[in-house]
């Protein structure tokens, strides 16, 4: 725990500059110790915060209206500024100016105050920090426990900056239970971690949660910028947008990854240097291997991934860039506007315009997941090289196939017959092509005919096709009879389909036309036309009309009940017993079967006229 009692006078360091304490950013100065951007542009107010709105609105409105809790516990990724936003918040709870103008809390803070610099160099003696990591035990919190209860010495709080607090053991945390839900009206808590759900849900409970996000990579980029022109760098655009992608969200891993490209290029940071020292490959080089992939050029493929390899580009990093193209160019399918980034590259961005405007969903998703997993056998390989030229024979080879749900489009325009049978049946034809994304390769196109051939091989000695000639074909002369026959080969399914959804036009062994409800399935037509064929050993022809058609069977039969009520309303006899129970109704009617002669003696009418009672 840091507890030094330090004077609050700036210190006379090197790291201090002449206004405030605070270093105003610029080059180094001849003789003086050389301080990395991530600690020499380290925020020291709510201002110099970037991409973390929602926290500053928060805090501010906190602070004007009174409401400052006892406790904050700040989250998120390394580097984003949790540790930072702790120290801000100290320094806003004890803003104080030497004439005494400030009387309260505050986040406007122009000009450093009394305490500022010590706070912020985690020298002040009344705002303490503790790293968890190093203090997880029991008797660190009772020290805290035993201490709160003093007043400040000289700030108007006491702040407890306990840092990566995940790290505590169950016995500390429960220790610190009691002290956080009640602590004095002079002492604060500020908690970081970066593993929310290790702290327990009692100490949750009893802090505001703030999710410190990532920083957007265009932020990131413009404060790069920004950082470049204060130390008098220059910097390619590029060059900071590769940066800023790489840092993932974290603006000290930007910072540090600018700090070490400035030193590596010893003048312009390029963004062929950055991408040397990061040990990516080209964006164009990975951009022209994608173009090769999706076009089904093997030969290509292999020739730019082994010109990328022998320049020292790893096979995992050139999997993994061109899965990252890969989600770009589906993003900017998907949203348009992704490709206005300008973190992104002018090249990868028009290109990407391009691709996604050529490839179809379907392409890109099916490419995504076939990366992700090349990317796992490669890392688990002997020979990663060797691993990822399978992984792009496996791209390339699939480019020009059609998808899922192609081939069943393309087998209900055959009427139901695979490709494969089509081509075997005639065989001076050439075999249609399948649909690609784009053009195919010549190599490609030229083995297509053979491929067709072998597979239409192994599919006859697999699973020969049955002679349909040898059985007798079933006739079909009305529609009464395909609906029974529905129903005999229990597809209940296209039973209740043909009896609802079907209005019958005409209808001849072979041949059925018809006219569709609006509530009909839209592979109605085809279903039927596939299973017609397989009941009844010969091909139909199903076709939809534009005629109105007879009324559906359903229609018809519900028009026969009601016909038959109304006659067994009218009946006297049933009038005579609906008199008699009033509020009674006629529910069915139904026919019963005759009976025979020698016991037909009471002269009955067989028509059975059932009433009940409402």
């Amino acid at each position: 725990m840091t507890d030094a009692g330090a004077p609050v006078t700036p210190p006379n360091d090197s790291d201090s500059a002449d206004q405030g304490g605070f270093d105003l950013g610029g080059p180094p100065a001849a003789g003086k110790h050389y301080r990395v951007l991530a600690r020499k542009y380290r925020p020291t107010s709510f201002n110099d915060l970037i991409g973390q709105d929602a926290v500053v609105r928060t805090v501010s409105n906190a602070f004007e209206t009174g409401r400052i809790p006892q406790a904050w516990i700040l989250t998120g990724v390394r580097g984003v500024g949790k540790t930072t936003t702790a120290r801000i918040l100290a320094r806003a709870l004890n803003y104080e100016l030497p004439d005494g103008s400030v009387k309260g809390p505050t986040i406007h803070m122009p000009v450093p105050g009394v305490h500022c610099q010590a706070i912020m160099e985690s020298r002040h003696m009344d705002v303490l920090e503790m790293d968890a990591a190093s203090h997880t035990g029991v008797d660190d919190v009772r020290q805290i426990n035993d201490s709160v209860r003093y007043a400040p010495a000289s700030a108007r709080y006491k702040v407890y900056i306990i840092d990566e607090v995940h790290m505590l053991s169950t016995a500390a945390f429960n220790a610190f239970l009691k002290t956080l839900e009640e602590p004095p009206e002079h002492a604060k808590f500020v908690f970081a971690t970066t593993e929310i759900r290790k702290v327990p849900v009692t100490v949750l409970s009893r802090c505001q949660r703030f999710d410190l996000r990532r920083v957007d990579a265009d932020v990131l980029m413009a404060h790069l910028s920004n950082i470049a022109a204060k130390e008098n760098v220059e910097a390619e655009p590029e060059a900071l947008g590769i940066i800023a992608r790489a840092a993932e969200g974290s603006v000290r891993d930007s910072l540090s990854l600018f700090d070490q490209a400035i030193a590596h290029a010893a003048g312009m940071v390029r963004a062929d240097a950055v991408r040397q020292m990061l040990g990516l490959a080209d964006r164009t080089r990975v951009i022209d291997l994608f173009d090769s992939l999706v076009r089904g050029d093997i030969a290509s493929a292999f020739r730019e991934f082994r010109e990328q390899y022998d320049t020292g580009a790893d096979p995992i990093v050139v999997l993994s860039d061109l899965a990252e193209f890969v989600n770009f160019v589906t993003r900017v399918k998907a949203v348009p506007a992704t490709a206005d980034n300008l973190a992104f590259g002018e090249t990868e961005r028009l290109r990407a315009r391009d691709f996604a405007s050529k490839l179809s969903m379907r392409v890109l998703s099916r490419m995504w997941q076939m990366l992700l997993k090349g990317i796992t056998e490669a890392q688990a390989a002997t020979r990663p090289a060797a691993a990822a030229e399978m992984v792009l024979v496996r791209i390339a080879y699939v480019a020009d196939m059609p998808t899922p749900d192609e081939v069943i489009r393309m087998l209900d325009q055959n009427g139901g017959a695979s490709p494969v049978i089509a081509a075997n049946a005639s065989p001076r034809s050439a075999p249609a092509a399948p649909v690609a994304s784009m053009q195919s390769s010549p190599a490609r196109a030229s083995s297509a005919p053979r491929a067709v051939a072998e597979a239409s091989a192994r599919t006859q000695m697999i699973a020969p096709l049955p002679d349909v000639q040898s059985a007798p074909a079933l006739k079909i002369a009305s529609f009464p009879e395909l609906v029974a026959l529905a129903g005999e080969k229990r597809d209940l399914l296209t039973k209740a389909a043909l009896e609802a959804d079907v209005r019958l036009v005409r209808i001849e062994d072979g041949r059925l036309e018809v006219t569709l409800e609006r509530s009909a399935a839209r592979t109605l037509i085809n279903d039927l036309s596939r299973k017609l064929e397989q009941w009844t050993g010969r091909r139909w022809t199903v076709i939809v009309s534009n005629e109105a058609g007879q009324p559906t069977l359903r229609s018809q039969n519900q028009s026969e009940r009601n016909q038959r009520e109304r006659a067994a309303e009218s009946d006297p006899r049933v009038k005579e017993v609906l008199a008699r129970f009033p509020g009674a109704k006629v529910v069915e009617v139904r026919k019963l079967a005759p009976e025979p002669p020698e016991s037909d003696v009471s002269g009955e009418d067989p028509t059975d006229l059932s009433d009940s009672d409402d």
